[in-house]
């Protein structure tokens, strides 16, 4: 059920932050609008790494930054 809400937090988040990717933003803007949105989704003990977009590992994208230049990725801890 967890991994249900989970889900469904992150997919709300990224869906709120595609406006972000058309955009040149900075990475620190996605980074901070993203931890915003985590807490009231009670998703608490993450990690948020920005990484240039070819290093992207098989860890969850959550934000795209800097003109599609990088990626934010979610990671549970």
């Amino acid at each position: 059920m967890k991994s249900k809400i989970l889900m469904s937090a992150l997919a709300v988040i990224c869906c709120g932050i595609t406006g972000f990717a058309s955009a040149k933003v900075s990475c620190d803007d996605v980074k901070a609008s993203v931890e915003a949105k985590l807490p009231s989704k009670d998703v608490k003990k993450y990690t948020l790494e920005v990484v240039p977009k070819d290093q992207v590992s098989d860890l969850r994208v959550v934000g795209t930054c800097d003109g599609g230049a990088k990626k934010i990725t979610y990671k549970r801890d």
